[in-house]
């Protein structure tokens, strides 16, 4: 920062820019701003060097380079460079910059002496180079004139800056995501409803949103557990018994969006209620969800059908024991609020299982 800015109670204007514009070419040259040169990172280190200090310019620089950044670089604004009456002018017309053809400059027609690799971010992090000090900003004001000074500034937010962006908040966005996630898990690990369910078969579980169509699109949360055979909605609070729809009353299974919602729509066969609309929390989940729903849906048709041609052939009462198990999952279910997979249809199931082996190798 130019001395004036570091003073206290000093008013400035522009003319701090050319300060800053000759540290940054020093820097470019150098490897390191003019005033570091103990290597010091201590902020008001630097900021006592920066008001006292004198450059010293290797003898190595041209005259040329020598004189601009000592013009840049006055502590005095009335003999700063770019300061003395005739604004960026003074600069442009250097010694230093006499080979630039200042009108290419403009419309943008001169090629680059570096052109960095597309997709690589070869600068300080974006936080880092807006984390400026409230003490050194609270006292600044722009004035109208100041801000009619960029208004034919172009925009640009470019694909290497969002993902520097992203790659910046990543963890931050992460870590509070995890913080809200555990939070949930543990209210509903309270009401005996969140359960890893290692030993059971679990195909997958998480929150949620139903819509209840009461008015419109209106939603409320249900943590949600896919089985094989059914599938289980959850009470937040875990007063009531939990929601279950069983493979058979699925008819068929699709997904789009929604009013700016990524929604899954399951189709159910009778009953009240025509469809069950659900939207997961973000696009991975729905992406996840929509296809375990899907495979389960169509992994339950497989084994109806063959299930069906084992009765027709031996004449098994497959269907029988098939809803002798779902049905005693359910009562398990709306008994402790904690499902698992039944074992009362055990003996049911080995014969069920059986039979259709013998159905297919048939």
């Amino acid at each position: 920062m130019a001395p004036e800015v570091l003073a206290k109670g000093v008013a400035y204007d522009s003319s701090a820019d050319w300060f800053s514009f000759g540290c940054m070419i020093y820097k470019l040259l150098k490897g390191h701003s003019p005033f570091r040169q103990h290597k010091t990172k201590d902020k008001h280190e630097i900021d006592k060097m920066t008001m006292s200090m004198n450059i010293e310019l290797p003898e190595t620089m041209s005259n040329e380079m020598r004189t601009v950044l000592e013009g840049l670089l006055q502590r005095d604004v009335d003999k700063r460079l770019g300061c003395m009456g005739r604004l960026a002018e003074e600069v442009k017309e250097h010694p230093y910059f006499k080979e630039i053809d200042w009108k290419q400059v403009y419309l943008l027609k001169l090629t680059p002496p570096l052109i960095p690799p597309r997709g690589e971010v070869n600068a300080a992090d974006a936080f880092d180079i807006g984390n400026f000090d409230e003490d050194d900003t609270k006292g600044i004001k722009l004035t109208e004139a100041d801000q009619e000074l960029y208004k034919n500034f172009p925009i640009v937010i470019s694909e290497r800056w969002q993902q520097e962006i992203t790659e910046s908040i990543f963890d931050t966005v992460n870590l509070e995501t995890d913080r809200i996630e555990q939070k949930r898990r543990a209210k509903f690990k309270q009401n005996n409803i969140y359960d890893d369910e290692k030993t059971s078969d679990l195909i997958l579980q998480g929150q949620l949103k139903k819509n209840t169509g009461t008015f419109g699109f209106s939603w409320q949360i249900r943590y949600t557990k896919l089985y094989p055979n059914r599938l289980e909605l959850h009470y937040e609070k875990g007063d009531k018994d939990p929601e279950v729809y069983t493979m058979e009353r699925i008819e068929h299974i699709d997904s789009k969006e929604c009013k700016g919602q990524k929604t899954i729509t399951i189709h159910l066969k009778g009953g009240n209620e025509p469809r069950l609309m659900l939207s997961p929390q973000d696009e991975v989940s729905w992406i996840e969800w929509k296809k375990a729903l899907y495979d389960t849906l169509v992994a339950s048709q497989q084994h109806l059908t063959v299930s069906e041609k084992a009765s027709k052939i031996y004449g098994a009462d497959v269907s029988s024991a098939t809803s002798t198990n779902v049905n005693s999952n359910q009562q398990s279910s709306a008994g402790n609020h904690h499902n698992s997979s039944s074992s009362g249809g055990n003996i049911s199931t080995v014969k069920k299982n059986n039979v259709a082996a013998a159905a297919l190798q048939d």
